[in-house]
């Protein structure tokens, strides 16, 4: 865990922002079309699906994409992003209580699998495009990175020194109560710290509430996360960052976040 950390703080996020900062929106977007479709062939790999059920993944993950890119989030899009977050709350309740193999059992789990894992990567991915093309919207979504690294340390180094009390231990064994809440904490006190660089249009209460906000979705991200690679029955998403998993594994803490951040400064 902490070579992850490392390894994020020292390649992944300056290369991500480096990739943020400078990349034209055309070929930004072209970059999110590219991880997306990753994403889906991760999903595609995890559940270990046959030829037609990789084709209803790809279906219905491309074509979620594709609305989502050409409508700018529009329309009735915030009821998809609504139904997926619910989907997944869902996910992680059941398997947080029954556990993995009690969940699947139920006759529907392969294709609930199936269609949440297409709509996850379909539905969410774009809102990283959405949200730094956006006027404006290249602070913001640094300034959403950044909380979530935040979150991410101070859960990990806080539930490390001080977690007692498990949080959901059949969803993700190592998270505890201390931990969610010292992520919290340091995502509120990182947005403090970086609005005036960032965000100095917003409020300070603005930006206490966006950093609470970006700090539940990114544990919850996390969660949901560890919850689907449970019932899929493997440790990592994918291979893409040797030692350090795949690209669900490193994204699923920023997508509801980034979801969330679009819609509020827009």
């Amino acid at each position: 865990m902490l070579r992850t950390r490392l390894w994020t703080a020292i390649v992944a996020l300056p290369a991500t922002l480096a990739i943020v900062l400078f990349a034209p929106a055309a070929a930004f977007t072209a970059f999110i079309t590219i991880l997306t479709g990753w994403g889906l062939y991760e999903i595609i790999a995890m559940t270990q699906a046959s030829a037609r059920e990789a084709l209803v993944v790809a279906i219905i993950g491309g074509a979620s994409a594709l609305v989502q890119l050409v409508s700018d989030g529009a329309g009735a899009i915030p009821a998809a992003v609504f139904m997926v977050t619910l989907m997944m709350l869902l996910l992680v309740a059941r398997v947080g209580r029954e556990g993995p193999d009690q969940f699947a059992q139920w006759r529907w789990a392969r294709w609930w699998l199936l269609s949440i894992g297409a709509l996850w990567v379909g539905v969410l991915f774009p809102y990283f495009a959405l949200l730094r093309n956006h006027p404006g919207g290249v602070p913001i979504i640094v300034l959403m990175l950044l909380l979530v690294v935040a979150s991410d340390s101070g859960a990990y180094f806080v539930g490390r020194s001080l977690g007692r009390v498990k949080l959901l231990p059949r969803v993700s064994p190592n998270k505890t109560v201390e931990g969610a809440i010292g992520g919290l904490v340091a995502c509120i006190v990182a947005a403090i710290a970086l609005r005036p660089l960032l965000a100095s249009q917003w409020s300070l209460g603005a930006a206490v509430i966006m950093a609470a906000a970006v700090g539940v979705l990114a544990q919850f991200g996390d969660l949901a996360g560890s919850a689907f690679k449970r019932v899929a029955g493997v440790k990592d998403s994918g291979w893409i960052f040797p030692g350090h998993g795949g690209l669900l594994d490193r994204t699923c803490s920023l997508v509801f976040a980034a979801a969330f951040t679009y819609y509020y400064f827009r």
